[in-house]
């Protein structure tokens, strides 16, 4: 039996690390091909994203699509279940950028590239 402490650890079971809330984000806005999540995600590997393509779609966050054609297409969404996690993006996306806008303040050189970011659902 699995157990947990806190509900925000079963919450970062599924959405925790770099790239799964990431992935989410661009997922919300509509289908995506592997190639278009990789490029909207600098920095993720082809071999890290499927895996935590894979990881989300065991955890019912998104589906796959599989075209039969050649050459084959696949496409991932968001599920019903998975855009039950849209206001806790929005959250994390709001404190970002109240945090980027402190640290701006405070003299850091820091930037935030809204204009090129994936689109979401909603960001407010």
């Amino acid at each position: 039996m699995k157990q947990y402490r806190l509900g925000i650890e079963a919450t970062l079971e599924i959405l925790g690390g770099k790239w799964k809330s990431l992935i989410i984000c661009n997922l919300m806005s509509g289908e995506k091909r592997t190639s278009e999540l990789q490029r909207n995600i600098p920095g993720i590997s082809q071999k890290v994203l499927i895996q935590q393509l894979r990881e989300l779609e065991k955890d019912g966050m998104i589906g796959r699509q599989v075209y039969q054609q050649m050459p084959p297409k696949v496409e991932y969404y968001i599920t019903e279940y998975g855009i039950t996690a849209n206001e806790i993006i929005d959250v994390m996306c709001s404190w970002g950028r109240a945090n980027i806008r402190m640290r701006q303040q405070q003299g850091e050189a820091i930037v935030l590239l809204e204009n090129t970011a994936p689109e979401s659902a909603s960001y407010e």
